[in-house]
């Protein structure tokens, strides 16, 4: 994941690293399977801040609430079919802690069956780690500054984990680069 996401923040055109002011990792799953989660490795230009401003009248919530951000187009690492490495790679890791079942997803199964429900806790806690710690890497490598010239701070989310994402983007951050955020 981290030679991934490397990859990816390299290949933010050029005119675009300059106007970056904000990574975002946005956690999602397909179809609500926890087996299945991807982060999609994006961010927000300071173009698309100004064109949130003209149509909001507070600067705080159109440069720090992802709903006013640039939402797609980004690359997806994860087990997900656009990461073909990734994939089989966090199977056999989630298999290898003994938190993969197998068998078709199934919200009513998924209720009934407490060993399941606990597996996928843990495959959602499992994913949550590794983003942090992708997040963590970046910063400690030298891998933001080095690709856009300066330190960016990485906003975290999972919107089927509401209120997470200040605790994800804290724990992923050196504390001085999300003070904006946090005030």
């Amino acid at each position: 994941m981290r030679q991934a996401a490397i990859g990816i923040l390299e290949r933010v055109p050029e005119q675009l690293k300059r106007e970056v002011y904000v990574l975002a990792f946005n956690v999602w799953r397909i179809d609500a399977d926890n087996r299945h989660p991807y982060v999609d490795i994006g961010y927000n230009t300071e173009s698309q801040y100004e064109k949130g401003i003209r149509r909001d009248s507070d600067p705080w919530e159109v440069r720090w609430n992802y709903a006013f951000w640039i939402l797609e187009g980004f690359d997806k690492l994860g087990n997900v079919s656009e990461d073909p490495v990734g994939g089989p790679l966090y199977e056999e890791e989630a298999r290898g802690l003994g938190i993969w079942y197998d068998g078709e997803f199934d919200l009513g199964r998924m209720l009934e069956d407490k060993e399941l429900r606990a597996k996928s806790g843990l495959l959602e806690l499992h994913f949550h780690d590794a983003v942090i710690d992708l997040a963590r890497y970046l910063h400690a490598s030298g891998a933001i500054e080095r690709v856009f010239g300066r330190r960016l701070p990485v906003v975290v989310f999972d919107m089927d984990c509401p209120g997470w994402e200040e605790e994800a983007t804290k724990a992923a951050n050196p504390a001085d680069l999300i003070e904006d955020f946090l005030a």
